[in-house]
C-alpha cells in the first residue's frame, strides 16, 4: 500500500519483521487455548477492544511502504468483526459428539492461509465445538512480524487473569540460567583462544548449512519444491514437568537439554520405523533462542519502552544448528546419550560468538543487498535443515479470560519450508510438545508414539544409573 500521512506512522518495521513478510518467507504463530467450559463469545468484541488492541499499536496497524520503499507500520481503524472467525462444522461426522477431526482439518487450513494485507495481521478463531481435550478452542493467529514468542506471550498474559484469584500475578516455573563462562575479564583472556577457534568453526558451519550443505532427504525431510505453501497437520504430546525436572536433576543437565534429548531420540525412532537406513542420515535441528538477557516476561509497558532494550517488544531471537545424533546400537541401548550429546552441543554453541555473528551477517546482507536478500538467506537456512525447535514458558497457575478457564495451551509456527516444526510449551505443570508435520508425507500419530516411547525408554535408562 502506498501513500500516507507521515504523522500516522507508528514506527519502522524491524529488520526481522521485514524478513518474515518477504516474498521468500511469511511466518505465522498460532496460539491455541483450550477451554474448560463451553465458549460464550457474546463479549468478544468489547474484550478485544478494551484488552487486546491497547497492548501494542501493531495490533491496530497495517504494513505499508514509504516513498523510499521502506516498510512501515501505519495505524488504521480496526473493524474487529473482520478479525473474528467462528466456523461451523457439519453435523453427523462424529458418533461421540466430539469434533477432533473437524478441528484438525480446520487448523491445517488456517495454518497455510495468508492474512489480508489491508488490515492488521491477526485473527481470532473461536471454535465452539467440544473435542476430546476441551469444551471449546480459541486460536489466535498472528503474523510473526508483530513480534516473537516472548513479546506475544507477554501480550497474552496481559489479557489473562489467574483463574484461582484474579488479583494475584502469574508465576513462572524457575529456569536455571548457568553463568556464562566469559562473564568476567579474566575468564575472557583465559578462554579467548578456545572461544575464537570455536566461533570460527561454528560460524563457518552455519554459513555452509545456510548456503551449500543440505540435510539428507529422510522421513522427516521431503525436499519438496517450494513452489507452493507447504500444508501441515498438527498434533501434540504432553509430559509431566516434574518428571522432566527429575531427569534434569539426576543427569545434571538443564530442562532444555532433557527435552532436546527426548525429541532427538523420538525423531530417530520415527525415522527408523519408516526407513532403517535413515537412522544414520545427516539431520540438523535449528534451535531458536531468545536473545534477551532477562529472567522472565516483562509487562507490556516495559516491553514497549524504548529505553528498556533488554526486553523490548519485537523479534529478538537467534538460532543454533544442532546435529541430531545418529541412532547407533549403543545409543539405542542407552538413550541417555541423546541428552548428554544435546547438552554438549548446545553448551558449546551458546558459549561461542557464532550466534551474534550470524545476526550481524543478516544485518549486513540487508544493508548491502536489501531485506529480500536477507530473507532468502534465512529461507535457505530453514530449507537446508530438517526441523526447527522453539520453546516458551507459560504460567504455573491456570489462566482465565473473561471468567473462561483455560485448561490447555500450546502454540505452533506455520509457513516454514521444513517438513517438521516442533514447539514446546509449559503450562500448569505440563510440558506440551506440539509438532506441525507436512501433510501426506509424515505420520503424526507415529511421531507422537515415538516421542512417548522416547521418554519412556529414557526414564528406564535413568533408573539404571547409580544414585
Amino acid at each position: 500500500m502506498e501513500g500516507f500521512d507521515e504523522e500516522e506512522i507508528v514506527e519502522p518495521v524491524s529488520p526481522t519483521g521485514q524478513y518474515l513478510t518477504s516474498s521468500s518467507l511469511s511466518i505465522y504463530i498460532l496460539a491455541v487455548l483450550e477451554t474448560e467450559v463451553p465458549i460464550d463469545d457474546s463479549q468478544t468484541v468489547p474484550l478485544l477492544h478494551n484488552l487486546f488492541l491497547p497492548i501494542n499499536s501493531r495490533f491496530s496497524s497495517i504494513m505499508i511502504r514509504d516513498k523510499n520503499g521502506e516498510k512501515k507500520w501505519k495505524k488504521v481503524e480496526v473493524k474487529l468483526e473482520d478479525h473474528i472467525k467462528v466456523p461451523t462444522f457439519p453435523n453427523g461426522k462424529s458418533s461421540n459428539f466430539l469434533y477432533d477431526e473437524n478441528l484438525d482439518g480446520y487448523m491445517s487450513r488456517i495454518a497455510v492461509e495468508h492474512l489480508p494485507q489491508h488490515r492488521p495481521l491477526w485473527e481470532l478463531h473461536i471454535i465452539k465445538y467440544p473435542t476430546s481435550k476441551a469444551m471449546g478452542t480459541l486460536v489466535f493467529k498472528l503474523h510473526h512480524a508483530l513480534g516473537d514468542g516472548f513479546s506475544l506471550m507477554g501480550a497474552l498474559l496481559s489479557c489473562m487473569q489467574r483463574a484461582d484469584k484474579a488479583s494475584l500475578p502469574f508465576t513462572l516455573p524457575s529456569s536455571e540460567r548457568p553463568k556464562s563462562p566469559i562473564s568476567n575479564t579474566k575468564e575472557v583472556f583465559k578462554r579467548l583462544p578456545s572461544i575464537l577457534l570455536r566461533t570460527i568453526s561454528e560460524f563457518g558451519w552455519s554459513l555452509l548449512k545456510s548456503n551449500l550443505v543440505e540435510d539428507d532427504q529422510t522421513p522427516i525431510r521431503s525436499c519438496a519444491e517450494d513452489t507452493k505453501t507447504r500444508h501441515i497437520t498438527i498434533s501434540d504430546v504432553s509430559f509431566s514437568l516434574d518428571l522432566i525436572k527429575e531427569l534434569k536433576s539426576k543427569l545434571g543437565v538443564s530442562i532444555n537439554d532433557v527435552l532436546a534429548g527426548v525429541i532427538f531420540f523420538g525423531i530417530r525412532l520415527y525415522m527408523q520405523e519408516i526407513s532403517l537406513k535413515s537412522s544414520q542420515s545427516q539431520s540438523t535441528a535449528l534451535v531458536l533462542l531468545n536473545t534477551r538477557n532477562i529472567e522472565g516476561y516483562k509487562s507490556v509497558k516495559e516491553m514497549v519502552e524504548k529505553t528498556n532494550s533488554r526486553s523490548a517488544w519485537g523479534n529478538q531471537y537467534a538460532f543454533l544448528h544442532v546435529p541430531i545424533p545418529e541412532l547407533s546400537d549403543s545409543k539405542y541401548a542407552n538413550p541417555l546419550e541423546f541428552i548428554w550429546e544435546a547438552h554438549r552441543e548446545m553448551t558449546k554453541m551458546k558459549n561461542s560468538l557464532a550466534t551474534p555473528l550470524t545476526g550481524m551477517l543478516l544485518d549486513m546482507l540487508r544493508k548491502l543487498r536489501g531485506p529480500e536478500a536477507a530473507a532468502k538467506y534465512l529461507h535457505s537456512t530453514l530449507r537446508n535443515s530438517s526441523t526447527t525447535i522453539s520453546n516458551m514458558i507459560g504460567p504455573v497457575e491456570q489462566m482465565a479470560v473473561a471468567n473462561l478457564p483455560i485448561k490447555g495451551f500450546y502454540f505452533m509456527v506455520a509457513g516454514s519450508p521444513e517438513s517438521l516444526t516442533i514447539t514446546i510449551m509449559s503450562y500448569m505443570g505440563k510440558i506440551r510438545i506440539a509438532f506441525g508435520v507436512e501433510k501426506d508425507f509424515m505420520d503424526k500419530q507415529l511421531l507422537k508414539s515415538c516421542l512417548e516411547n522416547s521418554l519412556g525408554m529414557i526414564i528406564e535408562a535413568a533408573k539404571q544409573l547409580k544414585a
